[in-house]
């Protein structure tokens, strides 16, 4: 069997390291021919001496210590020397729409772990995707398990979409005290081991406003027919309800390995190293509805969702804004909707028709989101 050629984006973050580990277990079946990082050239020095004959290149711009800023140029040479026939998209945050669009224009399959790259251009990207010929297999465990099981029900037998939350480390948080949480408390989460950013994004339910808005551009599903419901073991990844009423759920250990596994093999089903749920055993499976009031990030998703237009930019890029501000000390916890509600405040009616349109409204709510902070930097609010 011929071996799949990989290039792994954002390789030294937690979905990069999980796909490095794949590579290394299955290497019968995949082979690293490229990867990237962002800043952190020691682990790239390491990884070489390892994958001798992948090809390197790092994202970071010159002159430019901006996260959100990417060599994209970097990326598109990566891919032509790699020869590579899937690239793993780990790069976090909106950075990582610039690394999606080179893959997407090269004809490459992608295997898309940044949602930030549907949230914020998805009808741009299916667009170029149908004319490249690239398939689209997302990585994220909800999107990766909703992929599954529409291929295995059908879209037109589903009603709707249940989309599961962890609940993040302050589900049991009273509303009073959420002002009061540090950054230490919102990165403890319970069940996933992941990046700052999204663990962050987790605790306030941005996380899963964001999985809302993949999934209505993703599988073309309108905000209406996508439910979230609380299931803090995380075992049940997503669900789908057909139109008979019945239920069908995809259901692992919380393991971010087995959608990379999955994703790589993409159209076969792989055979797996990670141990199944084990049913003679007791397993505890609790679903709640979210405390929407208390965590409001996840109602200003789904808002954005159904707007449209530029929303779920202003969305996103403000949530990013006030993540950065947070972890930086600047703001306090509850400050991250209030700051996302001030931005998306503003008119973003506008569908983008470009990527430069895309990058204009990023741009434009980062502005904004820049300026709230400030204000409370200040003391002005």
């Amino acid at each position: 069997m011929e071996k799949k050629r990989v290039i792994v984006l954002g390789a030294g973050g937690s979905i990069g390291k999980n796909s490095l580990e794949i590579i290394r277990r299955f290497s019968d079946r995949f082979v690293l021919v490229g990867f990237s990082v962002h800043s952190n050239s020691d682990f790239a020095k390491t990884l070489l001496t390892e994958f001798t004959d992948a090809q390197f290149v790092s994202t970071k711009k010159k002159n430019s210590d901006l996260k959100h800023e990417i060599d994209a140029e970097a990326v598109r040479r990566l891919i032509e020397k790699s020869k590579a026939d899937i690239v793993i998209n780990g790069i976090a945050g909106s950075a990582g729409l610039k690394a999606s669009v080179e893959v997407i224009k090269s004809g490459l399959d992608l295997a898309l772990a940044n949602k930030e790259t549907i949230v914020e251009a998805g009808e741009l990207i299916f667009q170029d995707a149908e004319k490249s010929g690239s398939t689209i297999i997302p990585v994220d465990s909800e999107h990766a398990a909703i992929f599954q099981l529409i291929n295995a029900h059908k879209k037109e037998n589903i009603e709707k979409i249940i989309i599961t939350a962890s609940g993040g480390p302050f589900l049991n948080t009273p509303r009073e005290k959420l002002s009061t949480m540090k950054l230490e408390d919102a990165l403890k989460h319970p069940t996933w081991k992941m990046g700052g950013k999204i663990t962050i994004d987790s605790a306030s339910l941005a996380n899963k406003a964001l999985e809302v808005i993949e999934a209505v551009k993703l599988f073309s599903f309108p905000p209406e027919k996508i439910e979230v419901t609380v299931h803090p073991q995380s075992i049940i990844h997503s669900m789908v309800q057909c139109k008979n009423g019945e239920i069908f759920a995809q259901a692992s250990p919380p393991d971010m390995k087995n959608p990379i596994l999955n994703a790589l093999s993409f159209p076969k089903m792989p055979e797996s190293f990670l141990k199944p749920l084990d049913f003679s055993q007791i397993i505890k499976l609790e679903f709640m509805p979210p405390r929407t009031d208390d965590f409001p990030m996840l109602a200003l998703g789904f808002e954005a969702a159904g707007k449209g237009g530029a929303y779920p930019i202003a969305f996103n890029v403000a949530n990013e804004e006030a993540v950065d501000a947070f972890i930086k000390g600047k703001i306090g916890f509850t400050d991250l909707a209030d700051i996302t509600q001030e931005v998306l405040n503003s008119d973003w009616t506008m569908k983008p028709s470009s990527y430069e349109e895309v990058y204009d409204y990023e741009n434009r709510a980062r502005a904004i989101a820049l300026a709230r902070i400030l204000d409370r930097v200040n003391g002005l609010q």
